[in-house]
């Protein structure tokens, strides 16, 4: 990733939904002024989400996500409804759109009930207006809405977004035309601040002229000529706030702290040497891992400290799931298929079986898994990482992350979150 380009992760995620032949790809084409997804008059011509990252303006960095038709059938159609079913764990804003030929469909009806229950900012779009004639469809599709939204009143335009429990509002448009693609963008627009809140990284713990140390291990599974994104999102922050960040690797510690010629405000350290720079740090200096601010940062640090003290309860024959939010080219030392296991292992001394997931792939049945061990997170947003939690938590699942759990392995978590309320 390029040090200019703003991560995925943190730009807006904002998915079309709707049935097969609602129009939903050449709606995103018309939104986006690309060519994004195909478009083609055979029902169910998008077979898999496409996501691409770009700058829509007057929104600015977005991710737009176009998703297979979610009344597909037959086998291959089951799973493309689920894969579409997982967007909605990272869409932080929702398009519906609808064929006016055809009006609201049941699964059209679902989608907006599971917007609701998710509160999701969400948009009904009546597609294809060119083709009916008169606005007859469209009144009566935002009488339908307002009906399922259950004890609301028929609200459209403006008010809704600012009002609404569900932000969520009723338009007009045609992709073949262009009428109602402006008021689309601009809608879209004022949904942006209630779907995405600033929380910060790292400002709120330092103050102007602080020394922050970073420890950034430069190994085998470190990318070519880069820093991982954790590190790069730390500088960054720290330099936003005028801290100073000073950035050695592992081996150089010691002598950096000997050399800094003052306190510095906190060290941050990469986890997998967790226990090395713990020896190494004064207990006077507050020291913390990347991968539990990354979960300060997504809002799940509470729950996943929770979690970790979980390690201590596991049994013989209990299954600890290992997700990762990315894909890599696995290392013959990979951490989360390789040292986490052997360290879970070790430390809890039972005979624990293991499964594991990567990328987009996180499950929705946990009834075979006591455990649930994640990566930090860094390359999905927000809105995943917390679905995710809260997925395992209805379940009784207990989730933590890498950081937090190499920390309660190595007797070091208390000392880790010191410096959080």
């Amino acid at each position: 990733m390029s040090l200019q380009a703003q991560p995925s992760s943190e730009r807006i995620h904002i998915a079309f939904f709707g049935v097969r032949n609602a129009g939903k790809s050449s709606i995103v084409n018309a939104v986006t002024g690309q060519d994004l997804s195909l478009v083609s008059d055979v029902a169910g011509t998008t077979t898999d989400p496409v996501q691409k990252a770009m700058e829509l303006l007057p929104l600015g960095p977005v991710v737009i996500i176009d998703t297979p038709g979610i009344d597909d059938v037959g086998t291959l159609g089951e799973q493309r409804v689920e894969r579409t079913r997982n967007v909605l764990r990272r869409a932080e804003i929702a398009v519906l759109v609808v064929s006016a030929e055809t009006g609201l469909q049941e699964a059209d009806r679902e989608l907006i009930r599971l917007f609701q229950e998710r509160k999701l900012p969400y948009l009904v779009v009546l597609n294809k207006v060119d083709l009916i004639g008169s606005n007859s469809r469209a009144s009566q599709m935002k009488f339908d809405v307002s009906g399922i939204v259950s004890g609301s009143e028929e609200r459209t335009g403006e008010q809704d977004l600012a009002q609404a429990d569900t932000p969520f509002a009723v338009l007009e448009a045609s992709a073949v035309t262009g009428a109602g693609i402006h008021e689309l963008k601009e809608a879209l627009g004022r949904l942006v601040p209630t779907a995405k809140k600033p929380r910060p990284l790292v400002a709120d713990l330092v103050e102007r002229g602080d020394f922050v140390v970073l420890v950034t291990p430069i190994d085998a599974s470190a990318p070519k000529g880069r820093m991982i994104l954790p590190q790069q999102m730390m500088i960054r922050g720290l330099l936003d706030a005028g801290a100073i960040p000073v950035v050695c690797r592992e081996f150089e510690y010691a002598d950096t702290l000997a050399q800094l010629g003052k306190t510095p405000r906190m060290v941050i350290t990469d986890s997998q040497v967790f226990e090395k720079i713990d020896r190494e740090t004064p207990a006077e200096i507050p020291l913390t891992s990347f991968s539990i601010m990354m979960a300060r940062f997504k809002g799940t640090l509470a729950g996943a400290v929770s979690g970790a003290r979980f390690l201590r309860e596991l049994r013989d024959g209990d299954t600890v799931l290992i997700s990762e939010g990315c894909t890599h080219h696995r290392q013959c030392e990979d951490i989360g298929t390789v040292k986490m296991p052997n360290w879970i292992r070790n430390y809890t001394g039972k005979n624990v079986e293991f499964r594991f997931t990567s990328g987009g792939t996180f499950p929705t049945d946990f009834s075979d898994v006591n455990m649930i061990v994640h990566c930090g997170g860094c390359m999905l947003n927000e809105k995943e990482m917390q679905s995710r939690a809260a997925e395992a938590r209805a379940a009784g699942v207990p989730m933590t992350n890498y950081g937090i759990a190499i920390a309660q392995m190595h007797g070091i978590l208390d000392r880790s979150i010191e410096l959080f309320d």
